[in-house]
């Protein structure tokens, strides 16, 4: 069972997900410690309620990017984590963290990357007109929005939308490919080859 500790700080809507998924038996994993950047951040109620640990971190902690990273990455090996998932997490992870698990630091991005970088995604794709966004899971690197993809859901946006309408349909879409991709990496499919892409096996090839 693959061992995930998630990442967030807000309403923790993707980390329920994967609690769901978990609890369901469609993700062959167990999350063993939730790290929020905000102490009062919703998301750490959903993992207590899930009998997860959590750690809420102050502002004051993230006075030295470094020193937090550092911390995070600590507790999450103490906790016996092998894959970090941000879900919703508004921080770069730095040089710590990407060192003390490398190529297993997951992200989910609301667009079709390398479109519409940054925190704002869905308002970007949006105010640009484009006719199609969606989602990306990728591995990340030091670099925002950046590292090998390992999938991706294109979302259409259709006339009648308002950017209410294409944000709920979008995390809908989150909340389906997040543990999908999760349950790849729990039956080894999932791998990075030489030219740093994402090649995914065939079940029969599983590891």
């Amino acid at each position: 069972m693959l061992k995930l500790g998630v990442l967030i700080s807000g309403s923790g809507t993707n980390l329920q997900a994967i609690i769901d998924a978990c609890a369901n038996g469609t993700l062959d994993a167990e999350v063993v410690l939730v790290i929020s950047s905000k102490p009062d951040a919703y998301g750490l109620q959903r993992a207590q309620q899930a009998n997860i640990p959590t750690i809420g971190l102050t502002r004051e902690v993230y006075n030295s990017q470094l020193a937090a990273d550092q911390l995070i990455a600590e507790r999450f090996a103490q906790a016996g984590a092998e894959y970090i998932v941000m879900a919703g997490y508004m921080r770069m992870v730095g040089a710590p963290i990407l060192e003390a698990f490398p190529d297993k630091v997951i992200n989910i991005h609301p667009a079709l990357l390398p479109a519409f970088v940054g925190a704002h995604g869905i308002q970007d794709a949006w105010d640009y007109g484009v006719k199609v966004t969606g989602v990306t899971v990728h591995f990340a690197n030091a670099a925002y929005d950046e590292g090998p993809i390992i999938a991706q859901r294109a979302v259409e946006i259709y006339e009648h939308d308002s950017i209410e309408s294409l944000e709920q349909r979008i995390h809908a879409v989150e909340h389906e490919l997040y543990p999908q991709v999760l349950q790849l990496l729990a039956t080894g499919r999932i791998s990075i080859d030489e030219h740093r892409h994402v090649r995914i096996s065939n079940p029969n090839s599983a590891a």
